[in-house]
C-alpha cells in the first residue's frame, strides 16, 4: 500500500467530507498527505471546511485506514485510487470524481462503453420489463449496463444484463459490506462475478439519505448516456439525469402511460427536450461520437456507438481506417476481401457517417 493510497483512505473515512469539499481541499493542497499536515487555520480557509471538519481531519489516525485496508485484502475488495491505471477514465472527467473507489469484481477498459439505466423503486410491470429488455439489448450490442442496485428499475436493469450474459456494474451508496437493500445480496454476488460492485464509501457505511444523490453522480459519470425508464416527479432517477446533463452525458427517457404517476418525470424530461426512445436502436442512432475512443479488444477500437450495429465485414474494414488519412489501397490489402466488396463497404460506412472520403484515394475515420 502506497503512502498516497493510505492518506486518501484515511481522509475518505472521515465523515462529513463530501465530494465537493474533497475537490476543494485537493485544489488547495494538491496531495492528500498535505491535507493531513495542514493546520486548522489553513484547513478552514478552504471553501466548505468549518471547525468541525478541520478538527476531524487533524484528529484522524492511520490506524483505522490500515485496518480498513487489511479488511479489503481479506474480503477481495480492491481499492482503486484516482489517477491509477484502473480508475475509470470517464469518472476522471467529471467535476467531482471520487478520490478512491472500493471495487468487488473487475472494472475493464471496455466498461468505458457503458449506459446507465435508472428509474423508480416502485415501478410497474411495464417499467420492469422495459428495463430488462433495454439492458439485454444494450449488452448484446456491446455496452456495459450501470445502475444503483436499488429496488425496481435498477434491479431489473442489472438482472436483464446478467440474463443476457453481459457485463453490469452496480454503484453502491453504502459500503460494500452493507448491501442495500439487503434482499439484493444474491443479486450483488452475481453482479460481482459478471461485472463489478463499486462505491466511494467505507466498507461499513450504512445507508443514509444524503449518500444516494451523491452516489448518482458516479452512475452517470461512468456512462456515455443515462436512460430513465420510469420516474415520478420525486424520483431520485431525476437526480441522476441532472447529473448526466451537467456532465455532458446524453439523457434519454422512455415514455409511459400519459395518466401514470410512475412516468410523470419521464414525460417532463421529454417535454423539456430529452429524446424519447423506444429501444436500443434509438439509443445507438441518437448517441454522438465518444469523448475518448474505447478499445474493446486488441483488434477493435470504438469511436462512435453506431459502430456497434455494424456487420463483421463492415467492422473489419472500419478498423483498418485511422483517424488520419488512410489510403484506400491499404484498406483493400489489409481487409483480405475482394476489391469490390471493400469499396462497397467503404461506401456503406460513408453513408453511416463513420468515415469520410478525401481527395487522392484516401479515407479518414470521423
Amino acid at each position: 500500500m502506497t503512502d498516497d493510497l493510505l492518506a486518501t483512505l484515511q481522509l475518505t473515512m472521515i465523515p462529513g467530507i463530501g465530494p465537493r469539499t474533497w475537490q476543494q481541499l485537493l485544489n488547495v493542497f494538491e496531495m492528500p498527505e498535505r491535507i493531513l499536515r495542514a493546520t486548522s487555520h489553513e484547513l478552514q480557509e478552504v471553501n466548505g471546511v468549518g471547525p468541525k471538519i478541520a478538527k476531524a481531519i487533524q484528529s484522524s489516525t492511520r490506524d483505522a485506514a490500515i485496518i480498513e485496508w487489511e479488511r479489503c485484502q481479506k474480503t477481495g475488495v480492491e481499492l482503486i485510487l484516482r489517477g491509477s491505471e484502473k480508475y475509470p477514465a470517464a469518472l476522471e472527467r467529471i467535476i467531482d470524481p471520487p478520490p478512491l473507489l472500493y471495487c468487488r469484481g473487475n472494472v475493464l477498459a471496455s466498461d468505458e462503453l457503458a449506459v446507465a439505466i435508472v428509474g423508480s423503486r416502485r415501478c410497474t410491470l411495464y417499467g420492469r420489463q422495459t428495463a430488462e429488455k433495454l439492458a439485454a439489448g444494450l449488452v448484446r450490442a456491446g455496452f456495459t449496463v450501470v445502475s444503483g442496485l436499488a429496488r425496481g428499475i435498477d434491479a431489473a436493469a442489472h438482472q436483464g444484463a446478467l440474463n443476457a450474459g453481459g457485463r453490469t456494474i452496480a454503484v453502491f451508496a453504502t459500503g460494500l459490506d452493507q448491501v442495500y437493500p439487503p434482499e439484493h445480496a444474491d443479486l450483488a454476488q452475481h453482479i460481482a462475478k459478471q461485472g463489478a460492485l463499486l462505491t466511494e464509501s467505507p466498507l461499513d457505511q450504512a445507508p443514509l439519505p444524503g449518500l444516494f444523490p451523491q452516489r448518482n453522480r458516479i452512475v452517470s459519470g461512468m456512462s456515455v448516456a443515462v436512460i430513465v425508464v420510469e420516474a415520478s416527479r420525486s424520483s431520485g432517477a431525476l437526480h441522476t439525469a441532472r447529473h448526466a446533463l451537467e456532465q455532458n452525458r446524453d439523457v434519454f427517457a422512455v415514455p409511459g402511460r400519459i395518466d401514470s404517476d410512475h412516468s410523470l418525470g419521464c414525460h417532463d424530461l421529454i417535454r423539456d427536450g430529452v429524446p424519447l426512445i423506444r429501444g436500443v436502436d434509438d439509443v445507438l442512432e441518437s448517441l454522438g461520437p465518444l469523448t475518448q475512443p474505447v478499445k474493446r479488444s486488441p483488434q477493435e477500437t470504438v469511436h462512435h456507438p453506431a459502430e456497434l450495429k455494424l456487420t463483421d465485414q463492415e467492422r473489419r474494414v472500419l478498423n483498418l481506417i485511422a483517424a488520419e488519412a488512410t489510403a484506400v489501397d491499404d484498406v483493400v490489402r489489409g481487409a483480405g476481401m475482394e476489391t469490390h466488396q471493400v469499396l462497397t463497404t467503404i461506401t456503406m460506412l460513408e453513408m453511416r457517417r463513420l468515415i469520410r472520403r478525401l481527395p487522392g484515394g484516401f479515407v479518414v475515420r470521423m
